[in-house]
């Protein structure tokens, strides 16, 4: 271009958005996942006083907005991405010792939260 010669670029980050050679999101996904998880990770560890509405809030101020950031500019298609994603929710509701016995879904509605954008069935461990 203009006597120069273009570099090939395998990865770039453009408006926080990670976008592969190949259009791939999964570096993208990891570091949604790696940001909320880490955000979570930093709730559990202090926050003494675990009052649901209090983790939930934080849960939707400091974590959800990392999993959702651009979500409709970086579509999920794979089965693992979307997994990935949900895996730091699963983690949240984990938090709650007396919700443990109930399903997924139940869950979500008793603390008032909705399902990812990027939400696919995970398996309970």
């Amino acid at each position: 271009m203009h006597g120069h010669q273009l570099q090939e670029v395998i990865l770039e980050r453009d408006l926080g958005i990670h976008v592969s050679s190949d259009l791939k999101v999964g570096s993208q996904c990891m570091e949604a996942y790696r940001k909320s998880s880490q955000n979570l990770g930093n709730i559990n560890r202090t926050i003494r006083f675990k009052n649901p509405g209090i983790l939930v809030s934080l849960y939707k101020t400091m974590v959800r907005p990392h999993l959702e950031f651009c979500s409709p500019a970086w579509n999920l298609y794979y089965v693992k991405d979307k997994q990935l994603l949900e895996r730091v929710q699963h983690r949240f509701m984990g938090m709650f010792s007396d919700l443990k016995s109930l399903p997924y879904e139940d869950r979500l509605h008793k603390l008032g939260l909705w399902p990812g954008k990027h939400t696919f069935p995970v398996e309970e461990r």
